[in-house]
């Protein structure tokens, strides 16, 4: 029997990760300049260079609604894709909301740190032969520059943004382009940081005084929270640096958890001024 998904509450707030896929990356390229003598002590690589890695939405219920950050690799890599990838788990998100008794009906936001295939292979679905939106009632919140280079990729995006996982999301309606900051419902906010991508964004979640920050790929692992430990990915990285010292000081003198999408062995933690784990919710065993 399946379990039920990995939670953790801030405040009146439930936060579940659901299974959006597992895959494999090189090493090298998620840890940057880092020597990989240093890299494999923290993060074991799993076959030669790669390491393992999860793609996990994370399900955010308040009591007024349902909101989806990233929505995992989607059903519609090619078999070329999942053997490049070593797709290692399939998508399963909406069993994992049936699980918590919702449907895909029941999302009300979906929300994309930005739109690389990892984090948007979710938005669109494959039903036999034809492309739906996953979450048919749900607002699309992506940032306005994000959107524009989905829509106008350069030679290095082009190879990320692909154009399956945005069909038909424009015509539907349900995209909502967000220019700099917004405040999505009451304690949940998105703000503009750029770094990782030109577009890219973070989720501030806070309820009766605790809170959670969702940097989204400048903080891919638990691993990655030393500032200059920075991806090959991306594509600012000196950026990327000066935000993580900023939203990391932030976080810890707010006492903040900070949570995880790419991490396959903690869904979150809190970390201290020296950077270390001071408490922790780890993946459970599948």
């Amino acid at each position: 029997m399946a379990e039920r998904p990995d939670m953790i509450r801030i405040g009146k707030y439930e936060l579940y990760w659901l299974n959006g896929g597992a895959f494999e990356l090189d090493g090298g390229a998620m840890f940057g300049v880092v020597p990989k003598v240093l890299w494999e002590k923290k993060y074991p690589p799993s076959r030669g260079n790669n390491i393992n890695l999860v793609a996990h939405p994370i399900l955010v219920r308040t009591p007024e609604s349902n909101l989806i950050i990233e929505t995992g690799l989607g059903n519609k890599l090619t078999e070329k894709q999942r053997k490049i990838f070593n797709q290692k788990d399939e998508w399963r998100i909406l069993d994992d909301l049936r699980m918590v008794g919702l449907s895909a009906d029941d999302i009300d936001y979906v929300i994309l740190t930005h739109c690389d295939f990892d984090h948007s292979g979710g938005l669109v679905s494959r039903k036999g032969d034809d492309l739906t939106l996953t979450f048919p009632r749900a607002r699309y919140l992506i940032q306005k520059k994000e959107w524009e280079d989905v829509k106008k990729p350069n030679k290095r995006s082009a190879h990320t943004f692909w154009p399956v996982n945005f069909e038909g999301i424009e015509e539907s309606g349900n995209l909502s382009l967000v220019d700099g900051e917004m405040e999505v419902l009451p304690g949940v906010a998105l703000s503009y940081t750029g770094g990782h991508n030109r577009g890219h964004q973070i989720v501030r979640i806070e309820s009766e005084g605790e809170c959670a920050l969702h940097l989204g790929d400048l903080l891919p692992t638990h691993v990655h929270f030393n500032p200059l430990w920075v991806m090959a990915y991306d594509n600012y990285p000196l950026e990327v640096i000066d935000l993580k010292e900023r939203l990391e000081e932030e976080g810890i003198s707010r006492e903040a958890w900070f949570t995880f999408y790419h991490d396959p062995f903690v869904r979150a933690c809190r970390f201290n001024e020296k950077g270390e784990v001071i408490e922790e919710v780890k993946v459970s065993p599948s």
